[in-house]
């Protein structure tokens, strides 16, 4: 005898949850570009910006496309010399996530570098943002996209610019002219530092 067929706890898949799966599978085929920007003034800040890009890398539904060269920033809003520099870094993405979930994601690395939230512009184990996500617009305080300051920020603009120097920052325009109206005087190439690209 079947025993599944007498097992009252099987129970035929609904068709909607069969629907929701069908239509995980295209957006599985067509997934969306997101902009990351990355951040790190306190402790090993190369080790941890490359932490936060082989984390990046091994969330489902997400791959790491480009990684930036790494720039070192003075930090932003703040007294100078009354905190260290940053280290910073672009990575572009190919994602299946919704923004959501890429926002909880970039909150899970926070948390596992133990990123602590005391004071605005203080200094920051990693900071991980969401630039941009696909051409997405949207006012929703839990999430601005594109990133509300991404394009008065050379330390975003620039290494951006780098990896993809056509690219377009949704609603602001083309980053090279962005980066044209910002300069780029704020932020210093760090040639003797490089970020693996994850195998």
């Amino acid at each position: 005898m079947n025993q599944a067929a007498s097992d009252p706890t099987v129970q035929p898949v609904p068709a909607s949850v069969v629907e929701q799966v069908d239509a995980a599978d295209v957006t599985l085929s067509n997934p969306k570009q997101a902009v990351i920007s990355l951040g790190s003034n306190l402790g090993n800040r190369l080790e941890t910006l490359q932490g936060a890009v082989d984390l990046l890398e091994d969330t489902p539904g997400l791959r790491v496309k480009a990684v930036s060269p790494v720039y070192e920033t003075e930090p932003w809003g703040v007294e100078p010399g009354s905190q260290p520099s940053y280290f910073n870094a672009v990575v572009v993405v190919r994602t299946t996530l919704p923004p959501s979930s890429l926002l909880e994601r970039g909150q899970a690395i926070e948390e596992a570098f133990h990123r602590v939230r005391e004071e605005r512009w203080g200094p920051r184990t990693i900071d991980v943002d969401i630039v941009s996500y696909a051409d997405m617009v949207s006012d929703d305080p839990a999430l601005t996209l594109p990133h509300p300051r991404a394009h008065e920020r050379a330390f975003v603009l620039v290494p951006w610019h780098d990896v993809q120097p056509e690219a377009q920052l949704p609603g602001r325009g083309a980053v090279a002219e962005l980066l044209a109206g910002v300069g780029d005087g704020t932020v210093h190439a760090r040639a003797d530092l490089e970020l693996r690209l994850p195998e």
